[in-house]
């Protein structure tokens, strides 16, 4: 690459996390992060350097696009790096589809068909789209890719990734993609090279949006989420697998609209749903209020029962990943789930779960638990600069 320096783009429905990395020797060091929160108004634009930590409120508005936002963000970078050393730009996109089986160097056909995409999910897909044309439009002359979330999960096999439904649907995109996938691909990584683990393994991203996945010599085989980010295990905010009866009824007999269902499903489901108190699984396990144990005790439950039903994909369990928000940070809620897999062998050292160790399984545990942190754009970074190496 011309330049020494690779930003990587992580957007979610609410946020846009930054990543600055410094490229050298073929390897992506991050130097700095940044977190746009569009929740904040004005947008809150907090960035760590090192031991710097600046927090800034953009005067931009998010609009119908996003140029104005990144045209003042990179304005903010300019006057502490020099934007012209940055040769190129990653993007994490949710979904790829059948379309994309990895990454890819963005240009206006891929850019439109990972537009085409936004019916597959309609809460991620088009920030996304809003930030690669945003980019694209103050940079033009910047080199960009895309990370599909569901790119590593197709190496699941078809009699997992096909729903019991007319074949035809099949041919029409009905089907289960699986998502998370950078997360899962970075966890991977670290449990070959830290732990030199690469056995029949299940790994539980749990923060906001929550799911699980079966590996078996680091690769995926199976995931709790299918064709759209609601399902599997309940999350923040949705609600996880739910019988398709309850669709019918609820449009049916119910009366209620398409896009009522919608937004209840993706924005008042979940932990809030149940609990009627907070989607935040922290102020759940502080409270005392039935509501909120019953809340998490159902995410609990949920979790350890698709952790078990991804051990019979695999045909066994010999570690079990704990990784994210609340994977990495809440040792309440490992020790929920674990419980629940006693069964199978599984012992939690609870010294060293309760101070959130690498290890918290006990020696004789016949499955081994880990706490590892993930780190999506460190993915982004290295999928970036591989696919600018193909293209010379």
């Amino acid at each position: 690459m011309a330049g020494d320096l690779l930003l990587t783009f992580n957007a979610g429905s609410s946020t846009v996390k930054i990543g600055l990395f410094e490229t050298r020797r073929g390897h992506a060091r991050r130097i700095a992060k940044g977190v746009l929160d569009f929740r904040a108004k004005p947008i809150g634009f907090h960035v760590v350097e090192g031991p710097a930590v600046f927090d800034v409120h953009l005067e931009a508005e998010a609009g119908s696009d996003l140029a104005a936002v990144m045209d003042e963000t990179f304005g903010w970078l300019a006057k502490h790096i020099d934007m012209g050393r940055v040769a190129a730009a990653g993007h994490r996109v949710v979904h790829g589809g059948d379309a994309f089986h990895g990454p890819v160097r963005l240009d206006g056909a891929t850019i439109d068909a990972i537009d085409a995409l936004t019916p597959l999910a309609p809460l991620h897909q088009p920030g996304s789209v809003r930030l690669i044309r945003a980019v694209t439009g103050l940079r033009p002359d910047l080199l960009q890719t895309a990370s599909f979330d569901t790119a590593f999960h197709r190496t699941n096999p078809d009699i997992v990734r096909r729903f019991a439904l007319p074949r035809a649907l099949w041919d029409e995109g009905v089907k289960r993609y699986g998502f998370h996938g950078l997360s899962y691909k970075y966890i991977a990584g670290a449990l070959d090279e830290r732990e030199g683990e690469t056995g029949k393994v299940v790994a539980a991203h749990l923060g906001s949006g929550a799911s699980v996945c079966a590996m078996d010599g680091g690769k995926s085989v199976d995931s709790s989420m299918g064709f759209s980010t609601l399902d599997g295990i309940p999350m923040a905010t949705r609600c996880g697998a739910l019988d398709p009866g309850v669709l019918l009824h609820m449009m049916g007999a119910m009366g209620y609209a398409r896009e009522t269902v919608e937004d209840i499903l993706y924005h008042k489901s979940g932990l809030l749903g149940v609990s009627g108190i907070s989607a935040d699984s922290r102020v759940l396990l502080e409270s005392d209020a039935p509501e909120a144990k019953e809340a998490i005790a159902i995410f609990t439950l949920r979790i350890a029962g698709e952790i078990a039903r991804l051990a019979t994909t695999i045909g066994g369990l010999d570690a079990l990943v704990f990784t994210a928000g609340i994977g990495e940070n809440q040792p309440a809620v490992r020790a929920a789930v674990c419980e629940r897999l006693a069964f199978s062998g599984l012992a939690l050292d609870q010294a060293a779960n309760a101070a959130n160790a690498p290890l918290i399984s006990t020696a004789d545990s016949r499955v081994r638990v880990h706490v590892l942190a993930t780190d999506e754009e460190q993915v982004i970074a290295d999928e970036a600069m591989a696919v600018l190496d193909q293209k010379g």
